[in-house]
């Protein structure tokens, strides 16, 4: 019912920067809290960074200063993730989550969609 779905990411240098974009099905009806998790081979998937529908956003720690998640022309489901000054162990399968609270619509109620992943690499 929400498709949530991610681009950009790629390949930079250490140092360099990225932008994600993430965005979930519009509904009129409904309200998003979107947010960025990551995850890197052997790792368990970590947060990175969450806006609500006010604006209003939280970053990791290991982010912060670095990565900002912004809402993409005031759309409350369209989101980017601009990640600046990157490090080797920033490289992971980055995924958009949504929650989603619906007063009609699709449905009734808040559920969580995830999007497919992007991959970011940072070299040397």
């Amino acid at each position: 019912q929400v498709a949530v779905l991610e681009s950009g990411g790629g390949s930079a240098q250490v140092g360099g920067s990225l932008r994600g974009s993430c965005a979930a099905t519009e509904y009129t009806v409904c309200f998003y809290t979107m947010s960025w998790y990551r995850q890197s081979p052997g790792n368990e998937r970590e947060f990175v960074a969450i806006i609500h529908g006010n604006g209003s956003t939280n970053y990791a720690d290991s982010v912060k200063g670095r990565f900002t998640i912004s809402h993409q022309n005031y759309a409350k489901n369209r989101v980017y993730l601009q990640m600046s000054d990157l490090k080797l162990e920033d490289t992971a399968m980055y995924y958009c989550k949504t929650d989603v609270r619906c007063v009609g619509g699709p449905y009734v109620g808040k559920r969580t969609f995830w999007g497919q992943g992007t991959q970011v690499t940072v070299s040397s």
